[in-house]
């Protein structure tokens, strides 16, 4: 799959910005703050509906603004498919497949990507939720009902929530809480770990491959591995921690509460990895997922490097860009051409950027 074609209104700084792009690799080049970012923000948001910077939609409206739009022509499987999105301030949306008025879980279907950013390097040293959004993510890629199930597990979270923060609880409804947030969340720990172990094995391949001599392995938090076993062992943590959550006054048992495990021969990579072992890793882990998704859906998502080139060695740097399969689709962000080769750059359509306007289109380039 491929997007040809990428439509801004009103989004950020990008006031009128129209794309296409007609080669499989395609570079944005431009300084800091110039609207790079949010060109490959605008691609990832139209396959999540979720933007990797913030929360709050209404922020991505250029500044004086009411609204904004994104439209896009994707190629999937020799068909053409065109995708329009709108916001407004009154937190009012409009999604359309073909002119059509969809679902959100509908027009989710359509776009497939995967994303590396500077950020993405910092997975290691974040916080459980860091890790937790990354596979959740993932697994949404592949399976569209995942987030449904996220969303059901988490009304009943902030149901039973709410519930503590009562004078005085109402313990039979607490226990019917419970019961319903342990058959959600087994369903989903046990997604998790089977997605977890399937691109553990890709990744690890990979991180030995960079590393020349290292084991990389990942571990989902919960000991349990089937969905049953799940549920029991959820039902008798939730027993167990009855009073810390009435003192508490939250949810303290759940997926949502879980971590992953990241190790390199036997040692906890949040703490023990350098730098470049970080990098290593999670180079790994984000090919794996172009390769995993390949797998699952028959072709391949497209890939959007934002920046991330320059934190990277010239090993991992190469590394990467050879590994990337020439049928999958590149977008990548840079401030100038300086960290590719010359061959790299024969088929590759470049444009440049400035305050949110796409200034040039660079046929050659001087090395």
């Amino acid at each position: 799959m491929r997007i040809k074609r990428l439509g801004l209104r009103n989004y950020r700084n990008c006031e009128n910005v129209e794309l296409t792009f007609p080669s499989k690799k395609t570079l944005i080049i431009g300084k800091n703050a110039q609207g790079k970012t949010n060109i490959l923000e605008s691609i990832y948001f139209l396959s999540d509906l979720k933007s990797p910077r913030t929360s709050t939609i209404s922020d991505m409206i250029e500044f004086n603004k009411s609204q904004f739009e994104i439209s896009a022509e994707v190629e999937k499987h020799e068909t053409e498919i065109e995708l329009d999105y709108l916001y407004n301030l009154d937190k009012k949306r409009e999604l359309k497949v073909n002119k059509v008025k969809t679902t959100p879980k509908e027009f989710k279907t359509v776009v497939k990507t995967v994303l590396f950013s500077t950020k993405d390097l910092l997975l290691l040293r974040g916080c459980p939720e860091d890790r937790r959004n990354w596979l959740d993510r993932a697994i949404s890629q592949i399976y569209p009902a995942y987030d449904e199930r996220l969303s059901k597990y988490d009304k009943i979270r902030i149901q039973k929530n709410n519930l503590l923060k009562n004078e005085v609880i109402d313990e039979a409804l607490f226990d019917i809480y419970n019961e319903q947030l342990a058959i959600a969340g087994a369903n989903i720990i046990y997604l998790r770990k089977k997605f977890l172990g399937e691109i553990e094995k890709i990744a690890s391949n990979k991180h030995y491959n960079i590393s020349a001599s290292e084991e990389f392995s990942a571990n989902y938090t919960c000991p349990k591995c089937e969905v049953e076993e799940i549920l029991d062992y959820l039902k008798q943590e939730l027993a167990e921690r009855r009073k810390e959550e009435f003192a508490r006054r939250q949810s303290c048992v759940g997926p949502h509460r879980d971590d992953i495990e990241f190790k390199i021969n036997g040692k906890d990579a949040t703490k023990f990895a350098s730098q470049g072992q970080q990098r290593t890793l999670v180079l790994s882990l984000k090919l794996s997922e172009l390769e995993i998704i390949k797998e699952k859906t028959g072709y391949y998502p497209i890939l959007l490097l934002d920046d991330v080139l320059a934190e990277l060695d010239d090993k991992r740097q190469n590394y990467l860009l050879k590994s990337i399969d020439e049928n999958t689709q590149t977008i990548i962000t840079s401030v100038d051409t300086l960290l590719f080769e010359k061959e790299f750059l024969k088929d590759v359509t470049i444009y440049n950027i400035e305050n949110g306007k796409i200034k040039v289109e660079l046929d050659e380039v001087e090395i």
